[in-house]
């Protein structure tokens, strides 16, 4: 799987891990170049506090375009470790 946002491959691996729809790429495997660190947060009831990145490709923004949870809850113990995406930026094979 890719995640590609301004024409960019941002992510790409073989194991994502697929939950309510969302592909949930290891850390590991995302280009850490073109993220930093929001300090926005949400709640999910069963997964916990997730913590987001805003995107940066050729100087463009992406505000709050991708989300983990650091510390999740156990029923949601399979995206630790793992960065999810929305605003736009495609998933694919």
């Amino acid at each position: 799987m890719k995640a590609i946002w301004n024409g960019t491959v941002i992510a790409e691996s073989d194991t994502t891990t697929l939950v309510e729809g969302n592909h949930y790429f290891p850390a590991d495997s995302i280009k850490s170049e073109y993220f930093k660190e929001s300090d926005t947060t949400t709640v999910c009831h069963w997964k916990g506090t997730a913590n987001y990145y805003t995107i940066e490709v050729d100087g463009v923004s992406n505000q709050d375009a991708a989300w983990y949870y650091p510390d999740p809850l156990q029923m949601a113990e399979g995206v630790r470790d793992k960065v999810a995406f929305w605003r736009g930026v495609k998933v694919q094979e």
